[in-house]
């Protein structure tokens, strides 16, 4: 992070990456003097309203970040910038987007938790998106033009107003990450999951083990006075949910998802729902230490795919294992309806011998209310993932095993 002081006294001349959170209620136009070079720009978490028209002065500018502050607008002046690709607006209050403010390079848009209302029929012309995250707005349809989109890869339009499936996604050739419940459109039938309710009291919190977008997983026990069901593991974990939308919707709906999936020896076991309705939780089996993250998140030059940290390959024999295994997982969750949303490597875990955990249903939607040609679309969309985890998987293979006939096997799935 930056200063004002240091932007003002010329100390940042020649940066790239600019990061200012100073409680800026105007642009500082010093900003500008860092144009020859600057290509990503952070302004999150201060009190700005408006960007000048000046900022299209920054030709390198690739990312601008304005999260958290006070805009109701998404500036005009971003269509003016010439290699901005990703523009992230996320939790301001933003009502009106116009086909002016869509930069022609644009790769990657998020507007998560704003209020927007309608979007420009000028995004289906922005035919290099393969990235777009509109959760928690109050959208009553996408614009028609949506089904030009033909890069687009990943889409988030949970917790919308959307009273009819967009069936222009329906035909794009590349999406494979889909989020949308949490609309009118959705069923909303209220289902009896096999899962015991607890009482918050019955156990106590401890270390925290992780945390995402829809909250944070403590290790946990049970407390002394809890009336333990003896079925019961003695090791456990408890997803406390936020109680905001996150940015792929509603923790209530990841919460149905994954009580809908059930008990599947690769997902995370659910063994509890809290009954409380202030404290949204879920406890689950302790997962076992020696379990580790498969992938890493896309980063800004891979967009939607997955990263492994350097120097991380594996054998095909272990490839193969981790594929079958992801395989009958995305059959139990479309069997039970439910498309994860989010089905990356990042989102596994693995153990030495190959075994792996799936989780995070924080983008999962169920949609058993919906037409048959719908459904099997959306299995077709979530299969392209599936094709992706694999293609991903592959990239880390070793070299001496690219000729193994179960690694041309794999690759001919990809292809």
């Amino acid at each position: 992070m930056h200063t004002l002081a240091q932007l003002k006294s010329g100390k940042l001349l020649g940066i790239k990456r600019l990061q200012l959170v100073e409680s800026l209620t105007e642009f500082p136009m010093e900003i500008l003097t860092l144009a020859d070079t600057l290509e990503i720009l952070d302004l999150s978490n201060n009190l700005l309203s408006s960007l000048p028209k000046e900022i299209a002065q920054l030709t390198h500018l690739k990312i601008i970040f304005a999260s958290n502050n006070r805009f109701t607008k998404l500036p005009d002046v971003l269509g003016a910038c010439p290699n901005l690709e990703m523009v992230g607006f996320k939790s301001n209050q933003i009502v009106t987007v116009t086909g002016e403010s869509l930069p022609q390079q644009l790769r990657w848009l998020i507007l998560t938790d704003n209020q927007i209302t309608q979007l420009p029929e000028a995004l289906g012309y922005r035919t290099r998106l393969q990235k777009l995250a509109l959760a928690g707005n109050q959208l009553k349809r996408l614009p028609k033009s949506t089904d030009q989109l033909l890069n687009l890869e990943l889409l988030r339009i949970s917790a919308n107003q959307l009273l009819a499936f967009p069936i222009q996604v329906l035909n794009l050739p590349k999406l494979a990450w889909f989020a949308f419940a949490g609309n009118p459109f959705c069923c909303n039938e209220q289902k009896q999951h096999a899962i015991p309710m607890i009482d918050a009291s019955q156990f106590e919190l401890q270390e925290v083990l992780g945390q995402g977008a829809s909250g944070i997983i403590y290790k946990a026990k049970w407390a002394a006075t809890a009336n333990q069901d003896k079925a019961y593991p003695t090791e456990i974990a408890v997803k406390v949910f936020k109680g905001e939308v996150t940015s792929d919707g509603y923790p209530q709906d990841e919460l149905d998802a994954c009580l809908r999936v059930g008990e599947h020896r690769n997902l995370v076991k659910p063994i509890a729902q809290v009954t409380q309705p202030e404290q949204l939780a879920l406890v689950m089996e302790l997962i076992p230490a020696c379990f580790k993250n498969l992938g890493l998140p896309p980063n800004f030059d891979t967009c939607t795919r997955d990263t492994f940290a350097a120097g991380f390959e594996l054998p095909i024999s272990t490839i193969k294992k981790l594929v079958e295994q992801m395989q009958t997982v995305f059959e139990h969750l479309h069997d039970k309806q439910v498309c994860h949303g989010d089905l990356y490597a990042h989102n596994t875990l693995f153990d030495t011998q190959g075994n792996i955990i799936f989780g995070d249903f924080g983008a999962a939607s169920t949609y058993q209310g919906l037409l048959p040609i719908i459904q099997s679309t959306i299995k077709e969309i979530e299969e392209r993932a599936l094709i992706h985890f694999i293609d991903d998987l592959l990239s880390v293979c070793r070299a001496e095993d690219k000729e193994d006939h179960e690694y041309l096997a794999l690759k001919v799935l990809t292809q």
